[in-house]
């Protein structure tokens, strides 16, 4: 077969992004390359197909999990579990949406990306594809004991379990749901993940088929990032798509078949009380998202809409008597071929199905009729420059943010050049909304004129999850029973065949890695200035390439507090920028935030001291970001948010509770395993219980009781009342000030905050008494929650140190040892969960281990058990120890965005982590020996009485019981 090559069709400079955009396609097979040029030294890699299921079999997301398990080049079990720990990525994943699916991983060390790029590329398009890897991680029947016939038979599999556990989050089956009626006919109408009931009917050949369709270099998208040049990228691209003849076929999502009138439907999801747990959800489908004028006109509108709680609608559904908050889903969703428009009510009573929608619709028509304020307009627009120009990279590195913004519009042939170089289209926006029919015509468009919607009632069942448990228990009874003494031992050896297959060692040779002198010398932290302000009051700067942004933060040392007032603490935190400043009120407030900053927050920051986990500080933050042009308004927005907060608009104060009651419950099942590691650990010091207190369990139960108790005038106005005594009380102490900003703007910034803080008075020096501290802790914990879940999620924690300790690094290894070594084998491809591990959390000074989405209870912590003993029975492994310190030294070399680093740098001197400390921590890290690990596992987990945690699904209740565990209800 003849060469192909890259050819270049055009290149375009966004300055916006910082990047220069080149675009190539592949002369042989069609594929697209999009490299993103900049001097950023992390490169980013993404290899993505087009996938579009015709079910709910999840056989995209089961394929991009057995796509990883083995290829050509590298015939290993495990490839991509093995080279993340034989790496030093700062990313490394692979994602399945609802058309396409990812390969995508990010480096600072070139030698490593290339790896990666080889591994990776192989993996796509020479993948194994092993029948035994389908099982494992898709779907398969076991018997409960693998070689005992006679034992229960059970559905096993990664995927299967995961789906289980995703699709236990009530937001989760509203989106499915939802979309099944928004899209009725195209790929969107089915669940790309999988559903766990449709999961079982997938076959492999069904599997090895879809593979074939379409992981093609013909149906690929490649996009690059970072100072490594496209033609080093094209070198080893070209070695695997030129082995391929192009597709005789696209593959392309057809547009949905429109509604000729508004549907509505009724469903039910699984929940644990009836009383107001309605939700009422409206779904519009839209225009083409590779439209950029269609797209930003459907994003300008949504804004509009539902920004803040200012905004017309978010305002109805806030303050509506009909249910207790807007729906989680409210805003628009663009990633599909066709955009979808969503706004709700949740909480609701079931009979108040046609309020909610006239509540909808009438506010529509009002602003269709009435338009909205031009401050409102220009604070829509001021949003979307500002996240057009924020250079982020806190969450997933810069480069790929940028390329997932651009990923549908290449999904769907369209040009991905356009999504990303917003300014012009902002520009032609702007020009729109100065008409002042523009909104009207916006919303009669998309919305009031548009037959194509779904409003879809989604009613409680306390009894689903039960049902589902027993139809699959009488499934696999009816299975057990058909099932010949020939059959059964046929799934016995099949059982065990895998379980050898998992404990087999592979020759990882053959896999490329880095090693320990691949590791940059130090760890580059940047270096802030220090200096006083007239006030007297510290200020700290740093010079970051933000472009264009700057970022604030007042600090405050918190005072002593008493019990009542810590666990009100978080309540102030989350609304001190959610209600009204001094004369203005919370609407104004909100808008003047879209109009001036970026985002606003607080938050409390509580630590243990690094060599005194006994010993904690406390402070509080204010935190905004803003463009530079805005500096004078956002410093004044900031300080009087600070001082002139107020706590008399009870109404406001009510919604907000029942709204932060909502995200708790809503968040229980995706943050299993941090609730269950949390609850575990919550005896072991006085961070630990202070961090479960605030953030476990036991605060949704409180929000609970406040949320029942704000029903009540008077004691609503009581709570308001002791919020607004806390605050005063807080800000009592002296600020000292952190500002970011690019060689541009920081001066400015620090002449204006300068001004803006000249008349501060001095404030008594606090007496060391009266410095925040939490009382001293020690207990062991066993205790299980039952929640309404198809998944667990396990824990147990030891008592060990802080990060100060001579053996915190030795800790910090052990842990990636632990769960490289044994706990992924256990955990996840023997026991089923999506997820399994141990850590150090030298912040509490806890050992913790883990599981995620977890098919078992009891299983789990007898394997938590076996690790210990599993260390112990083997000579620790040269090889594994140094995969498991490059593990933490990528972790701790990580990058961050330019502001995210500098804020990093500020807070870690505040807390005695100090640059030098890092850098020695690091050595210490580097020089981890065999020797170390053994004294550690000796002195902290040999013999220990280990604490434990579960969140626990009802039918898993009587083996908590039988561990001795303490049964919690939420």
């Amino acid at each position: 077969m003849s060469s192909g090559s890259f050819e270049l069709i055009r290149t375009q400079k966004i300055d916006s992004l910082n990047v220069l955009v080149e675009e190539y396609r592949h002369s042989l097979t069609g594929a697209m390359h999009y490299h993103l040029a900049s001097d950023n030294d992390e490169n980013v890699f993404l290899v993505a197909v087009r996938t579009m299921p015709t079910d709910s079999s999840g056989v995209a997301h089961i394929l991009e999990h057995t796509a990883l398990c083995g290829s050509k080049k590298y015939p290993v079990r495990d490839p991509f579990f093995m080279m993340i720990r034989r790496s030093l990525n700062t990313f490394m994943n692979a994602f399945t949406s609802s058309d396409w699916t990812a390969y995508p991983f990010a480096s600072k060390n070139k030698k490593d990306f290339n790896n990666l790029l080889d591994v990776y590329l192989d993996a796509v398009f020479f993948a194994n594809l092993d029948e035994m890897d389908f099982e494992q991680e898709g779907h398969r029947l076991e018997f409960a004991e693998t070689g005992d016939m006679e034992s229960d038979l059970e559905f096993k599999g990664v995927v299967y379990n995961e789906m289980k556990g995703a699709m236990s989050s009530v937001t989760s089956q509203l989106w499915q749901t939802l979309t099944k009626y928004v899209y009725p006919t195209n790929t969107y109408h089915f669940n790309s993940g999988g559903d766990p009931e449709s999961i079982l009917k997938l076959g492999y050949e069904q599997l090895r088929a879809f593979y074939e369709e379409h992981y093609h270099p013909s149906n690929a998208i490649f996009m690059t990032y970072g100072d490594i040049p496209a033609s080093e990228h094209h070198t080893k691209i070209l070695a695997y798509v030129d082995q391929f003849s192009p597709l005789q076929h696209k593959i392309i999502v057809e547009d949905e078949t429109r509604y000729h009138a508004p549907v509505r439907v009724e469903e039910f999801y699984s929940a644990s009380k009836l009383e107001k747990q309605t939700h009422f959800t409206m779904g519009w489908l839209l225009g083409h998202s590779s439209n950029l004028d269609e797209q930003l006109e459907a994003h300008f509108l949504s804004s509009i809409l539902l920004e803040n709680s200012s905004s017309p609608l978010r305002h109805a559904l806030e303050t509506s008597d009909y249910g207790t908050g807007p729906s989680p889903l409210c805003g628009l969703e663009d990633s599909n071929k066709e955009m979808c428009f969503v706004c709700g009510i949740e909480g609701a009573d079931e009979a108040d199905r046609d309020n909610v929608e006239n509540l909808i619709i009438n506010t529509l028509k009002s602003v269709a009729d009435n338009g909205v304020s031009t401050t409102q307009i220009e604070s829509v627009l001021h949003q979307l420059e500002l996240s057009q120009r924020e250079v982020g990279g806190d969450g997933y590195p810069y480069g790929l943010q940028i390329m997932l913004s651009a990923i549908s519009a290449c999904t769907h042939y369209s040009d991905p050049i356009g999504l990303l170089d917003l300014d012009p289209a902002i520009d032609r926006l702007r020009e729109k909304a100065q008409d002042r029919e523009f909104i009207k015509s916006l919303i009669n468009k998309y919305l009031l004129n548009n037959s194509h919607r779904v409003t879809l009632t989604f009613k409680p069942d306390l009894n689903l999850d039960e049902r589902k448990n027993k139809s699959e228990k009488q499934l696999l009874e009816k299975i057990k029973s058909s099932l010949s003494n020939d059959q059964k031992q046929e799934i016995v050896d099949r059982g065990l065949k895998l379980k050898a297959r998992q404990q087999q060692e592979d020759d990882d040779s053959i896999l490329p890695r880095v090693t320990l002198n691949d590791v940059a010398e130090h760890l580059n932290v940047p270096v802030g200035d220090i200096s006083n302000l007239a006030s007297e009051s510290k200020l700290t700067t740093y010079e970051q390439g933000t472009n264009g942004l700057t970022y604030f933060q007042v600090i405050m040392s918190l005072p002593l507090l008493n019990q009542r007032e810590i666990e009100l603490l978080p309540l102030l935190t989350n609304y001190l920028t959610e209600i009204g400043v001094g004369e203005e009120d919370y609407l104004t407030v909100q808008q003047k935030q879209s109009l001036i900053v970026g985002g606003i927050s607080a938050y409390s920051s509580i630590r243990a001291d690094i060599n005194d986990l006994n010993k904690t500080k406390g402070y509080w933050v204010v935190s905004g970001k803003a463009l530079g042009r805005n500096h004078e308004a956002f410093f004044d927005l900031v300080l009087n948010t600070i001082n002139k907060a107020t706590f008399t608009e009870h109404d406001r104060i009510q919604d907000l509770l029942s709204q932060t009651l909502n995200r708790k419950e809503q968040s229980i099942t995706g943050n299993g395993h941090g609730l269950a590691m949390s609850a575990a650990s919550s005896g072991i010091s006085s961070i630990a219980q202070y961090s479960y207190q605030s953030s476990g369990l036991p605060s949704l139960l409180r929000m609970r009781t406040l949320v029942d108790q704000s029903k009540d005038e008077e004691k609503l106005a009581a709570l308001c009342l002791e919020l607004k005594q806390l605050h005063q009380k807080i800000i009592q102490s002296k600020p000292e000030y952190l500002l970011i900003s690019d060689g541009h703007n920081l001066q400015n910034a620090i002449d204006c905050l300068e001004l803006k803080t000249k008349t501060e008075t001095e404030t008594e020096t606090k007496h060391v008494e009266s410095a925040f501290t939490l009382p001293t802790i020690s207990q062991t914990v066993k205790e299980a929650w039952v929640i309404s879940s198809q998944a667990n999620f396990c824990s147990v924690a030891f008592k060990t140190v802080g990060a100060g300790h001579k053996d915190s690094p030795a800790l910090a290894v052990l842990g990636v040892y632990l769960k490289n070594g044994f706990l992924h084998t256990a955990i996840r491809e023997q026991g089923g969960a999506y997820g399994g591990g141990a850590s150090q959390d030298s912040a509490v000074g806890a050992f913790k281990f883990y599981s995620y989405r977890d098919p078992r209870v009891k299983g789990t912590f007898a394997d938590f058990e076996r690790c210990i003993d599993w260390f112990n029975d083997n000579n620790a492994d040269e090889e594994l120890l140094e995969q498991s310190i490059l593990g933490v030294v990528s972790s701790i070399d990580k990058p961050n965005s330019p502001a995210g680093e500098a804020k990093q740098a500020f807070h870690n001197e505040m807390q005695g982590r100090s640059a030098k400390w890092r850098n020695d921590f690091r050595l210490a890290i580097l020089s981890i020996t065999p020797a170390d690990l053994q004294r550690v596992v000796k002195r902290y987990l040999v013999n220990a009485q280990p604490s434990m945690a579960a969140l626990v699904q009802k039918e898993r209740v009587n083996e908590a019981k039988e561990l001795g565990m303490d049964i919690k209800e939420l």
